[in-house]
């Protein structure tokens, strides 16, 4: 995976997001193990506490879980997925059409565009 960091935002928000982003596209499937902190870390070329701090907050939002023994895995619970995928999704579509709106169209103009782009 390419890692895309800018110096923008704080690099843990943004391993977070794109961390999360292969579990609900299915990257990552549920229940699998999470490669290590080093891995993980020298793939993303991050500080490994950076990327800790990025797992541990995943960890504490249920999409991650540990196990002492054997280390990290994806959350089981495909529902909370599901309800993540799909509140993502919520988000990048609100922001397309914020900017559609700023672009000019009308809502009716919003629908015509994307059905035709649909049917592309």
């Amino acid at each position: 995976m390419a890692w895309e960091l800018k110096n923008d935002r704080p690099i843990y928000l943004q391993l977070m997001e794109q961390l999360k982003l292969l579990i609900i596209s299915g990257a990552y499937p549920p229940g699998s193990r999470v490669p290590t902190v080093r891995e993980l870390a020298s793939e993303a070329a991050v500080n490994p506490n950076t990327m800790q701090k990025a797992l541990s907050e995943l960890e504490r939002n249920g999409l991650l879980y540990a196990n002492r023994t054997s280390g990290r895995f994806i959350t089981e619970d495909i529902t909370m997925i599901k309800e993540m995928k799909f509140e993502l999704a919520k988000e990048q579509l609100t922001a397309f059409l914020e900017q559609m709106e700023r672009l000019g169209f009308s809502k009716e103009e919003i629908k015509e565009f994307m059905l035709k782009n649909l049917e592309d």
